[in-house]
């Protein structure tokens, strides 16, 4: 009888120690939270993403990161061990060789910053904060909440100081500053050129140095500050503004470090819980890694007093936050439909601010007079069209004329151009449609409607021998396979354009099983998603879940190299050389499509509140929306080698659709997603499918 009883005992700790493992191996937001799996350092190294670990927050045009040498385009390198300094701006994962990198501070030993060299002995960083520590004994640490921030020096005894240029920009894009100098305090502004130097931004800062020490002009742009030779310690405050100086003064926080650090750590918490994923430890720290990168751009460019700066640089007023830092042309069909979703409280402001750019003179780039950095924003009169279906209020009769003047300066000289403007003909269609203009409406889906005849030009014949070349044709980026399925608003229409659905089959199994599809970037996006529209949807649900989870074979980077060195294996990893060799993040894009991949739900055209279902990475996906509501995902039978959908419900219901409204995740429920390792070949479900005819 004692034996017995050992054995139960026995077999009882072994059962409560495999519970107690299996819990430890996987993640829910009631016992971790969040902010705490995220690693700030995925993508930070060479060109495998273009991501860096600077303290930033949310939406925030302050983000206070590291200099180093070599550098990537956001100014650091994971394997570098040499920093230069730390600067204040820079935008996340964007390509022409990044932009940002003003207001450089190096701190220093000895007499001169020059001979005084900075080599990385530990590092450490989450959302919100950066510490690094150098072999000659100085600590740098810096956390940012809102548009302000602050820096933490430690150092030994002994001579030492802290070194400031503000003629410094990443690539030699600074234009011009001006600065005051009272005492510990300097204020002012900096002009840069954008992001590929198209136009130029202007920032105004305020900095201050806490204690004693003065600063001293050491020539028109540097400055310097020695500190007591006894000092161990020295903290700088700082806070960026568009408006001014004088706002960027008031910004200043003058809490301490530890304070601000876990401030900005919880209010990164709450934005990142709006997704509550459940399931296995290292899949939920990739989820959240990437889910932060979502959130780093557009800035917020307007005061607590509602003062901005439009693109002309002029001053302005307004309730609603405003917004600036764009990258759509990358961003429009993931990251910024993502936020339509995870930040209502916020979106609404982000597409005021799109639609008054063309109050102020729109481009396509940047202007001359930007209140951030930015890049580009081809497609947002695509993003209003789709804001505005998704309930955000868009005053279209105000900027008509302007989007029709951008509409009608497009430029139609390549196979890409030709196909990207008929999207913008066909959107300015739609607001004609809810201008109640049926004259215009007509004409400008009829200029859409145009597109079939470049398709037929360009695209039908694939037997062609450029086909499958990267910039064939005066392409911009990607190849005619690639660009040949640009056509989300009318797929019926490409369909028979390309010769009935079996045709259009066989050219997307082709296209797959030649591994001609580039995740590297943006153009061929949405090609995953587009067996949806026939009745081989299930194609659409294994390439989904392919690309965000399992092995792929890529053959296209954007360096324009194609076959040498083939890429095998996942796209996705939670590391510093995270993405493809010459993959960009693009200001979240490419984060934000894992996001939606993993939730089990992607945008299926933008312009029309729809998005399509796929077997999720996770047993529950929880979206967390306003007013208490949620829309949760449930995957039944979850397994990751169950990639397919044998049945939907939502709230209890059979769904037989292979799509998903906004309205109805507005409305919160839950959607069960029965998942299977076998395909259903033979659909029954209502397929959503894009015409211009609608």
């Amino acid at each position: 009888m004692k034996f017995s009883t050992t054995i139960i005992i026995f077999l009882s700790l072994i059962h409560l120690n495999v519970l107690a493992q299996q819990k430890a191996d996987n993640f829910s937001i009631l016992e971790k939270r969040p902010v705490d799996l995220v690693n700030v350092f995925l993508g930070s190294s060479a060109d495998h993403g273009q991501m860096s670990p600077a303290a930033s927050y949310p939406f925030s045009m302050l983000s206070i990161g590291p200099q180093t040498y070599p550098k990537t385009h956001t100014g650091y390198e994971y394997l570098a061990k040499k920093f230069e300094g730390f600067t204040h701006n820079r935008f996340e994962g964007v390509g022409c060789q990044g932009s940002g990198g003003n207001i450089f501070i190096k701190p220093f030993l000895g007499n001169d910053a020059d001979q005084s060299v900075l080599i990385k002995s530990s590092e450490k960083a989450s959302p919100g904060y950066y510490e690094v520590g150098f072999e000659n004994k100085i600590k740098a640490s810096f956390a940012v909440l809102g548009n302000a921030g602050k820096h933490v020096y430690q150092f030994p005894k002994g001579e030492k100081g802290v070194f400031l240029d503000l003629g410094y920009a990443f690539n030699g894009a600074f234009v011009a500053e001006e600065h005051t100098l009272v005492g510990n305090a300097i204020s002012g502004w900096v002009e840069s050129k954008t992001t590929c130097g198209a136009g130029k931004y202007r920032i105004y800062y305020y900095l201050e140095l806490n204690g004693n020490a003065n600063w001293q002009k050491l020539s028109d742009h540097k400055l310097v500050v020695k500190l007591d030779p006894n000092a161990t310690s020295a903290e700088i405050n700082i806070a960026l503004s568009s408006v001014s100086a004088e706002a960027a003064k008031i910004a200043i926080n003058k809490k301490t470090l530890q304070e601000i650090k876990s401030q900005s750590s919880t209010d990164w918490n709450t934005n990142l819980s709006k997704i509550a994923v459940t399931g296995d430890m290292e899949s939920a720290k990739l989820f959240y890694s990437l889910l932060y990168r979502t959130m780093q751009s557009p800035y917020v460019i307007s005061e607590a007093d509602g003062q901005y700066r439009n693109t002309k640089g002029e001053l302005q007023k307004d309730k609603e936050i405003r917004y600036n830092g764009w990258a759509i042309w990358d961003n429009y069909r993931t990251q910024l439909p993502l936020l339509s979703l995870i930040a209502q409280d916020r979106y609404a402001g982000m597409v005021s601010s799109i639609a008054d750019l063309y109050n102020s003179g729109k481009k396509d780039y940047a202007g001359q007079n930007e209140p951030s950095n930015t890049v580009r924003s081809e497609h947002a009169i695509v993003v209003l069209v789709d804001a505005y279906r998704k309930g955000y209020p868009v005053d279209f009769s105000k900027i008509a004329d302007s989007l029709v003047k951008e509409v009608n300066g497009l430029d139609y000289k390549s196979p890409d151009k030709a196909l990207e403007s008929s999207y913008d003909n066909w959107a300015l269609s739609e607001i004609f449609k809810i201008l109640n203009n049926q004259e215009k409406a007509v004409f400008y889906k009829n200029k859409a409607l145009e597109y079939k005849k470049y398709w037929n030009k360009d695209f039908k014949d694939m037997g062609k021998r450029d086909v499958d070349q990267m910039q064939a044709r005066g392409l911009y980026q990607g190849t005619i396979w690639q660009y040949r399925w640009f056509v989300p608003y009318d797929f019926k229409g490409l369909i028979e354009l390309d010769g009935g659905e079996q045709s259009y089959l066989a050219k997307l199994d082709e296209f797959f099983a030649k591994d001609l599809y580039n995740h590297a970037n943006e153009p061929d996006l949405q090609v995953p998603l587009m067996y949806n529209v026939t009745k081989a949807g299930y194609k659409s649900q294994y390439w989904m879940h392919q690309i965000a989870a399992d092995t792929v074979i890529q053959n296209y980077f954007n360096d324009n190299s194609r076959g040498i060195g083939s890429f095998i294996g996942k796209i996705y990893k939670n590391q510093p050389q995270a993405y493809l060799r010459t993959m960009d993040d693009d200001a979240g894009a490419m984060s934000a499509w894992y996001v939606f991949t993993a939730s089990g739900f992607s945008p299926a055209c933008v312009g029309w509140p729809v998005y399509y279902l796929n077997v999720p990475l996770f047993p529950t996906v929880t979206y967390n929306l306003p007013k208490g509501k949620s829309f949760k995902i449930i995957t039944e039978n979850f397994s990751l080698k169950n990639k397919y959908i044998k049945s939907v419900t939502l709230n209890g219901k059979p769904f037989n659709k292979n799509y998903i409204t906004q309205a109805e995740i507005y409305a919160g429920g839950v959607l069960k997603i029965a998942s299977s390792a076998t395909p259903v070949k033979i659909s029954t479900t209502e397929n959503w499918i894009s015409s211009i005819e609608k």
